[in-house]
């Protein structure tokens, strides 16, 4: 939280079983501790809900309603096998079984013509069998939609009588590939009835109630665990109507408000409510911590940076050359979502990662993990197995006393006992079995960093390791040393900058619309074509965003083209100005094909299938300012000198205290470096200076 240019961090545990009961603790807390009114709130909210429902197969009863004939898409899928030389792979299963997908009689051809009308008694027997299932939500998905939606509105209006969420493809994804915008907009039916209770949870409760100006405390309803919130939010915490905004991390970095995602702004010519909303915010949590991340590194001077945001039961990695890099071809728990999102690899090696012997007597971590409940053995939680956390103990890295700055203490002689008993499988010391967790939860991170680096024609050396995440800056130097990186910044409370990083999310809204077009040398009437599409794009654009409160002046629009060489599946982006010749496009295109893939086929045709859109509004954001510098004595922060093992060397190690470290302050390694919400570990070989921003830069003796 920034208040008048001050900023103000608290941390509360996580409530599995209702997401939104942290949410309201944590907000009540800080506005009690620090004397705030509830009235003066801007808040943006990055959720792992709609990331939770599709990891752990627990989102909504949805059914799908597609063109007959084409029921099992879902289930044929494509040619793409996750495993290429794995004979029994399991793919995951659809999100819809096979008796809740219907075929309609409707056919629109591939260029928008409708060829076979809906019949009104289809739609009947149609929305009669969809009753008798007591859905949570559909997905319905035509061919040819994204080109003419007649069929799919159709269906849509018709099926409103359902009184159920629905999800329309055209909507969703206008773009071509029938699987995966198939597959996206399941996945959006999926997750938003779960979306939509949790942030009616929060807009409801007596503490953010005035969030849903349309709500009086009298119209309140919801289930008994909603009530039990609101009363124990109008116990205990400041209540007040909060006039400001309130407003929802999106995966792709950006922001939109609540109230567009619940239906109540009105749109000029559009529907009220935004059902695309859902599947944008899957990564929205990890989203925050790279526009964090790199809004602190661009301040300091660094503007090569990799990412690394190891929290308890996964590590994102993302890359950032010169900005933030999108994607829209992602797949989360085995399933295509091609939405604009950043650029983020995750890989199960998180605090939490469970180490385990094989039956071949090898060391494995990871993937399973033992969450935050009952956690790592040492959390005393009755936890028994053995975690990356545990391992870090009992090397010493982690001071027993000071976690969570010293307000939970943690069982060092347990997590000795379990770990000697582990070393003993191995047959190995109990300190060497330890180093052995965290190198090969080191090693995973190290691919995962190289997935999005050297596999794309990038070397790490020319960038920067910004880690954060409560477990980041433990494994930071181990991990930057085996990489060639030569510094790591590590920004001050570390295991809250993605929810820092969300206070920089402007609102943002992506549009996209498949064409399908070649280029001709010399011919402008291409040009003159995608600029009529950008043109209707916009607006939409200007529609939409200017009940969130943006004129068309006030916005930054970007335009961009998925673009390819003739017979190819896949695409590059490439920035488009409306200036543009066409043979500048494809010369443009040609040098990232040779960048990415380090050949072009600059004699080759070349095709646009998609326009992109985005519309951007921005925000106030928080000033990040440098700080005079001191000198390089760090004393007035030593805290303690504890015994650490560093490649099976014990060694005397000088503890500081994060808070107490002033710009200018050196240390020299080994050195442990605690904060309330992370830790620090400088390596023997490694020394640090705290920068005028108050990151901490290691680099190498």
């Amino acid at each position: 939280m920034r208040i008048n240019g001050d900023l103000f961090t608290h941390k509360v545990l996580s409530t599995p079983q209702n997401p939104a009961n942290a949410v309201i603790q944590g907000v009540g807390e800080i506005l009690r501790l620090h004397g705030i009114d509830a009235e003066q709130l801007e808040i943006v909210h990055g959720s792992t809900v709609a990331t939770n429902a599709l990891l752990e197969r627990r989102g909504a009863r949805i059914a799908l309603v597609t063109t007959e004939g084409f029921e099992d898409i879902l289930e044929i899928g494509r040619q793409a096998r996750p495993s290429l030389y794995d004979f029994f792979v399991e793919r995951p299963a659809p999100l819809v079984p096979a008796d809740r997908r219907f075929g309609i009689s409707e056919r629109t051809l591939h260029t928008g013509e409708i060829q076979a009308e809906i019949k009104p008694t289809d739609l009947e027997t149609l929305a009669s069998e969809l009753a008798a299932l007591e859905l949570d939500a559909v997905a319905i998905c035509f061919l040819f939609a994204y080109v003419n939606p007649q069929n799919e509105q159709i269906v849509a209006e018709y099926l409103a009588r359902l009184r159920i969420p629905i999800s329309c493809s055209h909507e969703v994804l206008p773009e071509y590939r029938e699987y995966a915008r198939f597959s996206t907009t399941v996945a959006n039916a999926y997750i938003r009835p779960t979306l939509e209770r949790h942030l009616s949870t929060l807009t409801d409760s007596d503490l953010l109630y005035s969030f849903n100006e349309t709500v009086t405390r009298n119209e309140m309803e919801g289930d008994s665990n909603t009530k039990s919130i609101k009363k124990q939010a109008a116990d205990t915490y400041p209540q007040g109507k909060i006039k400001k905004s309130f407003r929802l991390m999106l995966s792709n970095g950006g922001s939109i408000s609540v109230a567009a995602f619940q239906g109540r702004l009105q749109v000029e010519n559009l529907p009220s409510q935004d059902t695309s909303v859902g599947i944008r915010t899957v990564l929205s949590g990890p989203a925050g911590g790279v526009l964090g991340a790199y809004q602190i590194a661009k301040a300091a001077g660094y503007d090569q940076i990799i990412t690394f945001d190891m929290g308890g039961t996964s590590t994102d990695v993302s890359l950032c050359n010169n900005g933030i890099s999108l994607t829209t071809e992602s797949t989360i728990s085995g399933l295509p979502i091609k939405v604009p999102l950043i650029d983020i690899h995750t890989v199960g090696a998180g605090g939490g990662s469970i180490a385990t012997v094989d039956a071949g007597g090898a060391l494995r971590v990871g993937p399973e993990s033992a969450g935050a409940d009952p956690g790592p053995i040492c959390y005393g939680n009755n936890g028994a197995d053995i975690t990356v956390t545990d391992a870090n103990l009992f090397l010493g890295r982690i001071a027993a006393t000071q976690f969570l700055g010293g307000t939970m203490g943690l069982d060092l002689s347990r997590t000795r006992a379990h770990i000697e008993k582990f070393a003993s499988q191995l047959g190995i010391p109990a300190p060497q079995a330890a180093d052995g967790i965290l190198k090969v939860a080191n090693a995973a991170m190290e691919r995962a960093i190289k997935v999005i680096s050297v596999e794309r024609g990038f070397d790490t050396r020319d960038f920067t390791l910004v880690s954060f995440g409560g477990a980041g800056g433990l494994h930071a130097a181990f991990m930057a040393e085996n990489l060639g990186i030569e510094t790591i910044l590590i920004p001050p409370n570390g295991g809250l900058l993605s929810a820092y990083g969300m206070l920089f999310a402007d609102v943002v809204k992506d549009y996209s619309q498949t064409v399908l077009l070649q280029f001709e040398t010399g011919s402008g009437t291409l040009v003159d074509t995608l600029n009529t599409g950008f043109d209707e794009l916009l607006i939409r654009a200007e529609n939409e965003m200017k009940p969130e409160g943006f004129t068309p002046d006030q916005l930054q629009i970007d335009r961009s083209l998925d673009m390819r060489y003739e017979g190819q599946s896949y695409e590059l982006n490439i920035p488009y100005f409306i200036e543009t010749e066409a043979q500048a496009l494809v010369q443009r295109f040609h040098a990232a094909h040779d960048q990415r893939f380090g050949y072009a086929r600059t004699d080759a045709p070349v095709e646009v299938v998609n326009l992109r859109l985005t519309a951007t509004g921005a925000t106030d954001k928080p000033p990040i300012q440098p700080l005079p510098l001191v000198d390089a004595d760090p004393s007035e922060a030593f805290t303690v000198q504890n015994r650490v093992v560093f490649d099976g060397e014990t060694l005397t190690t000088d503890f500081y205290r994060r808070e107490a470290l002033r710009p200018g302050n050196q240390i020299a390694g080994p050195a442990v470096i605690t904060e309330f919400s992370a830790t620090t570990v400088i390596p023997p070989n490694f020394a640090a200076v705290v920068d005028a921003y108050q990151n901490l830069i290691l680099t190498k003796k």
